[in-house]
């Protein structure tokens, strides 16, 4: 009862709930800034793609932002539960939310 969830039937319906918030795409390829340096609003929508495959090309091309994680190079990437998770806490964190 504390989160509201929605599902769009597809990408153009989730982009007419966008507005004006910036979508800020959690990634390991690509350009990318580290997420410790990036400055959070509290409208952000924090997106994350499939583990395996990631998010297709017209995602990363309507992305605000792209995030990374950086890590040891030994090891290829977080799991996506795990990399959304330390993100959001950054953002939390930044913005004075209660943990």
């Amino acid at each position: 009862h504390h989160v509201r969830l929605t599902r769009h039937k597809s990408w153009d319906q989730f982009l007419s709930t966008v507005g004006t918030r910036r979508i800020v795409l959690i990634e390991n390829i690509g350009d990318v800034q580290p997420y410790t340096g990036f400055s959070f609003r509290n409208d952000d929508i924090l997106l994350v793609g499939r583990e395996s495959s990631g998010v297709p090309d017209f995602v990363h091309d309507r992305a605000d932002a792209r995030l990374i994680i950086p890590m040891s190079p030994h090891i290829r990437s977080y799991n996506v539960a795990m990399a959304a998770a330390i993100v959001t806490g950054e953002a939390m964190r930044q913005l004075g939310w209660p943990i």
